[in-house]
Formats: C-alpha cells, sequence, structure tokens
C-alpha cells in the first residue's frame, strides 16, 4: 500500500535511512516535502501535504535521531 502523508513514524523512519547527515531541525519545508515524496514507499498525492503534516514529520524525525 506505501506511506502516506498520515504515516509520520514511518516515513521519519525512512528520512533517517535517507539522510543520516541531516539535522532535521534546520529543514526547510520545501525540502522536506520533496525528500518525503522521492522515498521508495511513499504513495500519496503530493498536494495533499499540509505545513502541520511536515512539521509532525519533522519532529518525529526529530525524536528518532535523538
Amino acid at each position: 500500500m506505501g506511506l502516506r502523508w498520515t504515516d509520520t513514524i514511518d516515513i521519519a523512519i525512512e528520512l533517517v535511512e535517507a539522510h543520516p547527515d541531516v539535522d532535521p531541525q534546520w529543514i526547510r519545508f520545501t525540502d522536506l516535502h520533496a525528500w518525503v515524496c522521492a522515498l521508495p514507499d511513499f504513495n500519496d498525492d503530493p498536494n495533499k501535504s499540509t505545513e502541520g503534516l511536515l512539521e509532525a514529520i519533522q519532529m518525529a524525525w526529530l525524536d528518532e535521531v535523538r
């Protein structure tokens, strides 16, 4: 089925693996959006993202790297 925007923890885990040297605290939402859409397992409409969803993904990513 693939990842959807609401799968914040699973997306965060994949972002940690795809971008191990990135500090998610400083990532721009435009870059985050592009990186999520580029994940091999991502299968959702890119236009359905919101600032709130991107922020939730960023916070989950921060939790994963800490």
